[in-house]
């Protein structure tokens, strides 16, 4: 927004009361229908009508005020009462009509008054159009009393209408009242106010304190004054570039002017400028040192370059000036946040709080610092302070969650992320986290749909992709799991965890060996990860691919060393190589790691039988079902070592035990029959061996050649058994 001057010809200004007597006479002169212009402000406008009123006793003289936007005048006018009587009519107001445009052109340089029709106000189109109805239908002298800046209209937009006029003049705004002018906008100057205001009243602001600025008894200081002000206004607009050329008009015409130089300063901030920022408060600071606002200004700026002990050096000095200042104790908590100095912090949080109990701020800043000390109750409580002052402070609701969600209090935190996202529902975080709550609680089609939404607002977020992705994978949705690990890797081909997971849903479809080469690629983004290495052993088991197996558990141990299900998972596949001590071995390490590891105390046990070594596996498998007793696997493999030891009655309860937990496990009702057929048992023993084949036809021919029927092979029953074609 830059002042212009109006483009007519004219000679030297005449001095204020040659100009009146000059209007008087014109006025005095017209009889009928005339147009006169006149620039002044809307005091010096109220003066003068009153001076004519009272110089021109004999004209009938009215005033049309108006105080909104206006579209058709001569409607207006036409319905005037005594319209007839009229000689006089002054017409106040008419920027209203003009505000709504100059809107569209609000604080830019570039050709605001250019020729083009487009935009044009309604209400100079209207008279463009009408003047020849204004001039036959009313017989009154109209006197258009207008700021510079709607005058320029009329010359620009309105050139048809204004044409017919046969004068303009002009009166400068009185010393006195210029002063008072100058003095209220200053006094009224409020910054949050500014903000607050409509885009149609900030230019109205703007205008005002344009028209004083170009005042011809305007004094340097309170031009210097004025142009703050508008800087200050045209910063609450967000016109910052315009804003600064304010501030350093200000400071041109008042170099030692301090708030102008802060100001400079803020607006350099706010445009990101922030070394020229710091530059124009070290020069408040050199023409006032105790300016706590310029050390206070100085400390954010210095904080957003990362600067954090320089700005809290600045913040410290504020507070030497004005230990109350509640912001800088504020922001002294954020810079020592930044540097990791949480319980230093947090004092400066209290300090805040103190002198301002309601600041909300510092209440929320408070629990942050609690939350990432892992004072999760203490971080709530804060959280809730913050939200009795600001209910719809959407990041406390949503950092609040966050708490409850690390205290497993998870439907709570899913109660706190809805109350974020009612507040502010494009917040993809909080739908993001709410989805991972969620996912937590097993509900995992409502995951999905929090992850959707996250990703409608935030489609590139990586996170989400892969959370849906797990989700999927843990409904069985597996093809559409890999569709969403796709989406990740697509935004970032390195997303370690995508292609992980990835290869994990791919080892589910027996997609072997692209599993393999997902995890490659994983392994390739970080081969430090051990879980990755394990997985891949894993599959690489399944392949047949026994040795390399081993090699991919050998990585992760590398890497991670107390991980006992790849020493559980190692000693299975040496033990599958016939490499039964070095599988012992293995499976040792396990248990040094987790002694409760049912699984390996068990593999322990059937590495152990298969060397001969039948009472050790038999201890190993009691250990196992000491651990848990409802595991059918070591209850029939002790079964097997007790067979092996002889001891068939005791072998014979073990298969019981593991048939009463898994009745259709054929290779205890095999076993078990073997243990009846020595002891020639053969009742039970066809009974038992009639069950095994039921579930297993292979055990037909398996018995045929098992030396443990030998005892019963000759009867007639064990016979119609093997050769029969049909069986029960």
């Amino acid at each position: 927004m830059t002042s212009e001057s109006i483009d007519w010809d004219e000679d030297l200004p005449a001095e204020p009361e040659e100009e009146y007597q000059a209007f008087i006479r014109t006025l005095k002169r017209t009889h009928g229908f005339r147009l006169l212009f006149v620039r002044s402000s809307p005091v010096e406008s109220e003066d003068l009508i009153t001076r004519v009123k009272e110089d021109l006793p004999e004209k009938r003289i009215e005033v049309l005020r108006f105080d909104k936007p206006i579209d058709n005048l001569y409607e207006i006018v036409k319905d005037l009462p005594n319209r007839e009587q009229i000689n006089i009519l002054f017409l106040q107001g008419l920027e209203y009509s003009l505000y709504e445009y100059e809107k569209l052109k609000f604080g830019e340089n570039s050709e605001r008054f250019s020729y083009s029709w487009k935009g044009v106000p309604p209400i100079l189109n209207h008279l463009n159009l009408h003047r020849e109805r204004f001039r036959d239908t009313f017989s009154i002298c109209f006197v258009f009393l207008l700021r510079s800046f709607s005058l320029k209209y009329f010359i620009h937009r309105a050139p048809d209408f204004f044409d017919w006029r046969s004068s303009i003049f002009e009166f400068p705004t009185k010393p006195g009242i210029l002063e008072q002018e100058s003095s209220r906008i200053l006094e009224e100057g409020d910054y949050d106010e500014y903000c607050a205001l409509t885009s149609e009243k900030q230019i109205q602001k703007f205008l005002e304190i344009q028209e004083l600025l170009q005042e011809k008894y305007q004094t340097l200081d309170n031009k210097a004054e004025l142009l703050r002000e508008q800087g200050r206004l045209l910063t609450a607009t967000k016109e910052h570039e315009v804003a600064l050329r304010a501030f350093e008009k200000a400071i041109e015409l008042k170099p030692e002017y301090h708030q102008a130089w802060n100001n400079r300063g803020i607006t350099l901030y706010h445009s990101k400028r922030l070394e020229e920022a710091i530059a124009s408060y070290n020069q408040v600071i050199k023409i006032k040192p105790d300016y706590y606002q310029a050390w206070f200004n100085r400390g954010l700026a210095l904080r957003q370059l990362e600067r954090l002990n320089e700005a809290i050096t600045s913040y410290d000095k504020a507070l030497e000036i004005r230990p109350e200042y509640h912001q800088a104790w504020h922001n002294r908590g954020i810079a020592l946040y930044g540097l990791g100095s949480l319980e230093q912090a947090i004092t400066s949080y209290d300090k805040a709080i103190e002198i301002k109990s309601d600041y909300y701020k510092a209440w929320f800043n408070r629990g942050l610092v609690l939350l990432q000390l892992g004072s999760l109750d203490k971080a709530i409580a804060s959280f809730d302070k913050a939200l009795e002052i600001k209910l719809d402070y959407y990041q406390a609701w949503y950092n609040r969650g966050n708490a409850l969600y690390h205290l497993k209090k998870l439907e709570k935190a899913i109660t706190s992320y809805n109350q974020a996202l009612e507040i502010k529902p494009e917040y993809h975080k909080a739908y993001y986290n709410r989805g991972y709550a969620l996912h937590q609680l097993g509900r995992l089609n409502e995951a999905i749909v929090s992850y959707d939404k996250a990703l409608e607002i935030k489609p590139n977020k990586l996170q989400s992709w892969n959370n849906r992705g797990h989700a999927l994978y843990q409904l069985g949705r597996l093809d559409e799991a890999i569709e969403s690990y796709d989406k990740a890797l697509e935004i970032n081909p390195n997303y370690y965890t995508a292609w992980y997971n990835k290869g994990n849903t791919l080892d589910q479809l027996k997609k072997l060996d692209k599993a393999i080469a997902s995890y490659d690629k994983a392994l390739e983004i970080k081969p430090n990860n051990y879980q990755a290495w394990y997985s891949r052993g894993n599959v690489l088991y399944q392949l047949g691919n026994l040795e390399q197996a081993i090699l991919s558990y050998d990585k992760a141990l590398i890497i991670k060393p107390d991980k006992h299900e790849v020493w559980n998972n190692r000693g299975y596949v040496l033990r599958q190589l016939g490499r039964l001590e070095e599988a012992i071995a293995s499976y040792n390490k396990a248990l040094h790691i987790k002694s409760e590891s049912h699984q390996a105390w068990n593999n322990r046990g059937y590495a152990l039988r298969k060397l001969g070594r039948l009472k050790e596996a038999i201890a190993s498998y009691d250990k196992a079902l000491e651990i848990k007793p409802d595991d059918y696997i070591p209850w029939k493999n002790r079964g097997i070592a007790l067979h092996e030891l002889g001891k068939l009655e005791e072998a014979i309860a073990s298969f019981d035990k593991a048939l009463e937990i898994k009745p259709d496990d054929y290779d205890a009702w095999y076993n078990k029959a073997c243990c009846y057929a020595l002891q020639k048992n053969i009742d039970l023993a066809i009974e038992n061996l009639q069950q095994a084949i039921n579930l297993n036809p292979e055990y037909q021919e398996i018995a045929k050649t098992d030396d443990d029927f030998d005892p019963i092979r000759d009867s007639e029953e064990f016979q119609a058994l093997i050769q029969s074609h049909k069986l029960s």
